[in-house]
């Protein structure tokens, strides 16, 4: 009598069982994929395992690793942006000259690290402020970037809407002072009266100021177009100079005419008058106004890119 084997359903044949078996125990099995792991595995780090930060800071996915380098250089950025103000005691710290009525001792395209007036004060200061004028410079052996006195940020006229000048505090005036007469340098004013110049007599107590390389005073339209100036108009003084990094706040600026980096708009300063003849300018040895290649270095390498671009423009 025929029919199936005790034991073994109808229709089964008891082989493919065994098959089936063979192939669950012996063939190699894929995992199935596990949607909480990422694509980083192959480097060890997981979010799972590891969480978020760990994993974004370990990780060696490309995308995690660009991430990771741009906010690593913006903190960097902002650190330095931080301490140097902490330093300066004024924003921003660093400015770009623009023109060239400074030179030898500044040149277009240089960054210039400035402080607040009142902070690194040399002897024998002006008035209640901190800055040393190039007459009291000269009697105490006082010098900044190549000539005694201090080189001084200000706004022509106390305007807040044109770019600030940076020039040499010659001399401090008292209100109604004829400082033409008193004061001027014969070499600059010639043989002129107080009646023959603007701002004479001085309309207020405050500076006279001039360029490096300029033919005349500022206030007697050798210059920035200015009268004397107030202390209040003051927004800084000059301390070290870093050569040609100014360049990339000025480029941004005539690229994309300040909608990146926003700027006051120019003064009505007509450079072509900021250059007598060469051989009346005063020489500067190759790094004016630093007081040693060591503090250049620290500076240069505080300005990086970021804080360049950051910078202020200023016309000297």
């Amino acid at each position: 009598m025929s029919g199936s084997s005790p034991g073994t359903p109808p229709g089964d044949s008891g082989n493919d069982d065994r098959a089936g078996s063979e192939e669950d125990t012996g063939a190699p099995q894929t995992p199935s994929p596990d949607p909480s792991r990422t694509a980083s595995d192959s480097d060890g780090v997981t979010i799972e395992d590891d969480g978020l930060v760990r994993w974004f800071l370990k990780s060696n996915d490309e995308n995690v690793t660009v991430a990771r380098d741009v906010l690593s250089s913006v903190a960097i950025v902002a650190v330095v942006a931080i301490l140097l103000f902490g330093v300066s005691g004024i924003w921003p710290p660093l400015v770009a000259v623009e023109s060239g009525s400074m030179e030898p001792n500044m040149h277009r395209g240089d960054l210039i690290f400035v402080v607040d007036e009142g902070r690194f004060a040399g002897d024998d200061t002006a008035a209640d402020t901190g800055v040393v004028t190039l007459e009291r410079g000269q009697a105490n052996d006082y010098t900044k970037f190549g000539n005694p006195g201090d080189v001084i940020v200000f706004r022509p006229n106390g305007n807040p809407a044109k770019t600030p000048v940076i020039h040499r505090a010659h001399f401090w005036v008292d209100d109604g002072e004829r400082w033409v007469e008193t004061k001027g340098s014969e070499a600059i004013v010639g043989d002129a009266t107080c009646r023959e110049v603007p701002n004479c007599p001085a309309p207020h107590a405050g500076f006279v100021t001039k360029g490096d390389n300029n033919p005349g005073y500022d206030q007697t339209g050798g210059g920035a177009d200015t009268t004397v100036v107030k202390p209040e108009w003051v927004t800084g003084k000059a301390q070290y100079r870093i050569p040609w990094l100014g360049h990339v706040r000025l480029t941004v600026d005539r690229l994309f005419g300040g909608m990146v980096v926003p700027s006051s708009p120019a003064s009505t300063l007509d450079t072509q008058l900021a250059h007598p003849d060469p051989t009346t300018a005063t020489p500067a040895g190759p790094a004016a106004g630093l007081e040693s290649s060591e503090e250049l270095a620290g500076v240069a390498g505080l300005a990086g890119g970021g804080i360049a671009l950051a910078a202020g423009r200023y016309r000297s």
